[in-house]
């Protein structure tokens, strides 16, 4: 069956300091003709990644401005989240030897919950593969649901998907009235009869991730996990999978390490209950890690929560994300948003976020990320004005006022049968074609 999430209370007025007056009373008048609609929000879990830190944030402002929103969460088993990781990656373009098994499984649990979902909406947001045969599995119990228009977000890049895992979900997603993706170049083929929209993802920099702390707070933080504020740190912050390349940052820093030998490498994730592969990962990088004390591999096992990731990018003196593959990479906006300098790699939406270099250094290999991140370590006015430009342009373009814009306006449109217009995140021409 599917769950409720509590989603903590927020006023839409803490974003005034970060965005201005103008910019919330847009999103009121947007808001207005929405009011009291219903509006569900359906995903696979409610901790780690970013799925759910953009809900937890979203809904609550939904609610402020008069949507009668509700998030829910579906209830599957590990073996099912087995098979949906298996999915993920061969979406990502990862050779996965789909099979019946595999594919009669989700079927199942997706027909299980579609039969626990009571009520009537007026929008649906259907968030990635977990979840995405729900709305097939309802027209067969209930046609009336069909009254509700029916979004599915996608947050992963499908462009190398896996052509037969591809074709078992397209006949899912091609019900929906509308098509959510993070960029154009995601989409893996047209897919008729959906509209299709393109929309950015954000950060909420009123979250406990993001708000200010005071200085003395980092460094008890850092004490309590024995990292030494004085020596130099580096981090990355992101699930551990193989899209993420941690082995790879792991050989970052042992490049790193051989001239500063003072150097700190933080790594940090939350292990989400349906990344069963994350454990996988967890285990093959402390062993690479090996007895190098100044090494610090951290989860949410160990107490890391919001608080610390945040006083853990405020203390790095350059982060890094040497991912292969994102779905966007929202930790690179929560970095630039504490005016940190950043090295990010080509995937998905870092290079975006990075502003193609004038926000943050963008690297390709192991060599060119380790002479990147020692340039700004040996260059404190550099990391500077990289650190102001970032937080500049995060404020412009990837805050959750921006997101809430995109999604009022997709709702507005398709409650009057238009086409929507062009969302706040579609990237200006000149901007795309860098």
């Amino acid at each position: 069956m599917t769950t409720p999430v509590f989603a903590a209370p927020k006023a839409l007025s803490e974003y005034e300091p970060h965005v201005g007056e103008e910019r919330l009373a847009e999103l009121r008048a947007l808001a207005a003709p929405l009011k009291d609609a219903r509006v569900l929000h359906l995903n696979a879990t409610s901790f780690g990644g970013g799925v759910a830190e953009i809900l937890n944030s979203f809904i609550p402002l939904l609610r402020d401005l008069g949507v009668d929103a509700e998030w829910r969460v579906m209830e599957a088993s590990a073996e099912f989240f087995n098979v949906s990781k298996s999915m993920h990656n061969a979406l990502q373009g990862m050779y996965i030897p789909w099979n019946k098994a595999m594919a009669d499984l989700w079927r199942e649990t997706n027909a299980a919950n579609a039969e626990t979902l009571e009520g009537a909406y007026d929008f649906v947001y259907v968030h990635d593969p977990q979840p995405a045969g729900v709305l097939a599995y309802l027209r067969e119990r209930d046609p009336d649901i069909l009254g509700a228009k029916w979004l599915w977000r996608c947050h992963l890049d499908t462009t190398d998907a896996l052509p037969e895992v591809w074709n078992f979900l397209k006949g899912y997603v091609s019900l929906y009235d509308a098509l959510v993706f993070t960029l154009p170049e995601y989409v893996k083929e047209p897919i008729p009869g959906p509209l299709l929209e393109i929309i950015w993802p954000a950060i909420d920099p009123a979250s406990a991730k993001n708000s200010e702390i005071p200085a003395p707070v980092v460094r008890d933080i850092l004490a309590r996990y024995e990292i030494d504020p004085d020596r130099p740190i580096i981090a990355q912050i992101s699930r551990f999978d193989p899209w993420k390349d941690p082995l790879g940052v792991l050989d970052v820093y042992r490049i790193l390490k051989e001239r500063r030998p003072g150097l700190q490498l933080l790594m940090v994730a939350a292990m989400a209950n349906d990344d069963p592969e994350a454990w996988s990962f967890y285990e093959r990088i402390v062993r690479k890690a090996g007895e190098d004390f100044d090494i610090h591999v951290l989860t949410n096992l160990n107490g890391v929560g919001n608080l610390e990731v945040n006083a853990f990018q405020r203390a790095a003196d350059v982060l890094l994300q040497k991912s292969i593959r994102e779905g966007f990479g929202l930790v690179i906006s929560e970095a630039l948003w504490k005016a940190k300098a950043l090295v990010g790699s080509e995937a998905g939406g870092i290079p975006l976020q990075l502003d193609y270099g004038r926000a943050g250094a963008v690297a390709g290999t192991t060599q060119e990320f380790a002479d990147a991140i020692a340039e700004l370590l040996d260059d404190p006015g550099a990391r500077e004005r990289l650190g102001s430009a970032g937080k500049e342009h995060v404020r412009e373009r990837f805050l959750t006022t921006r997101l809430l814009k995109d999604h009022l306006s997709l709702m507005g449109a398709l409650a009057n049968g238009a086409a929507a217009p062009a969302p706040a995140s579609e990237a200006p021409a000149a901007m795309r074609a860098r």
